[in-house]
């Protein structure tokens, strides 16, 4: 469940598409069905664009299917079953590209936004899809049809994520296009009941989606947490952020990160699909225990989506 400005939200992903789309293999190819069910994986997305960015987020890995049809002209069924499993192995890779193009960057940028501004976007979503890995095949002999899946990492030295922030930082015409030209959060520090060394952003209530940017605002537009802060390194092996479903759950991921003590804010709103924002009175509370335990810098936060 791992995740400057930049990288972030990449994968607050894919602007413009439902948060959480439920994936799934037809029930005629149970061995497939099976082989996620006992790997603890869920669909990303699909050839007929069904997706889902929470579970990409959740399981650090994008996981793509598509299905093919047997060849009429191949008369054996090691022929036919072949065939389609390259048939589907196509529709995946074509699914795949389209979802990496759509992944947001930054508010409602999305990579495919960037890809118009930038070779280095378009070099890296071309590079990933070329290196997709195959994980599973299933010919279905009684229906003449296969379905394929892939497979990329998310974070990582060699995740998609991880390699976006990377060509973009190296890329300063498109990072000042990204950046935030909202002013940053400042108060004086209040006194706390005790040190916490990590953040949770409740956004269950809000129509919020992951990305490679997230970031976190105060009511008036004040920049509270921007990934851009963040150092390389840590985008690079963990991203921005993690992404769960229900408090305990971020607690327990952000131990992986050495928080002990995280401070649970709950959003008030979003300034936009990726972009969140808190009550005036819990920016004070986020601006002063940040101050003393500089989690922010290790990017020690967690996000809450539905």
């Amino acid at each position: 469940m791992k995740r400057l400005l930049l990288a972030c939200t990449l994968l607050a992903a894919l602007a413009g598409n439902a948060l959480a789309d439920t994936v799934q293999v037809d029930a005629t190819f149970e061995k497939t069905n099976k082989w996620l069910k006992d790997n603890n994986l869920s669909l990303t997305g699909s050839p007929n664009g069904q997706r889902d960015d929470a579970a990409a987020f959740g399981q650090e890995a994008l996981l793509f299917y598509g299905e093919g049809v047997g060849n009429p002209d191949h008369k054996t069924p090691a022929q036919r079953g072949m065939m389609a499993k390259e048939a589907a192995k196509v529709m995946a890779q074509k699914a795949l590209t389209e979802y990496l193009e759509g992944f947001a960057l930054v508010g409602e940028s999305s990579v495919k936004d960037g890809m118009a501004q930038s070779s280095i976007v378009r070099t890296a979503v071309a590079g990933f899809v070329k290196g997709m890995q195959v994980v599973y095949q299933e010919y279905n002999a009684k229906e003449d049809t296969a379905v394929t899946l892939v497979k990329i990492g998310l974070h990582g030295p060699k995740g998609f994520a991880s390699a976006i922030y990377d060509k973009m930082n190296k890329d300063p015409q498109l990072k000042k296009e990204l950046a935030t030209d909202k002013p940053v959060f400042r108060a004086a520090a209040v006194s706390l009941d005790q040190a916490y060394d990590g953040l949770i952003i409740d956004a269950k209530e809000q129509a919020f989606r992951p990305a490679l940017i997230n970031r976190v605002f105060s009511l008036k537009g004040e920049v509270l947490y921007d990934p851009a802060k963040v150092s390389q390194k840590i985008l690079i092996e963990q991203g921005c952020g993690e992404y769960t479903n229900s408090v305990e759950k971020a607690k327990a991921a952000l131990e992986s990160r050495g928080v002990k003590h995280p401070l649970v804010i709950k959003a008030s709103g979003t300034m936009n699909p990726s972009d969140l924002q808190v009550t005036d009175e819990d920016a004070v509370t986020i601006f002063s225990a940040n101050q003393k335990g500089n989690f922010m810098a290790g990017a020690k936060v967690a996000f809450v989506l539905q």
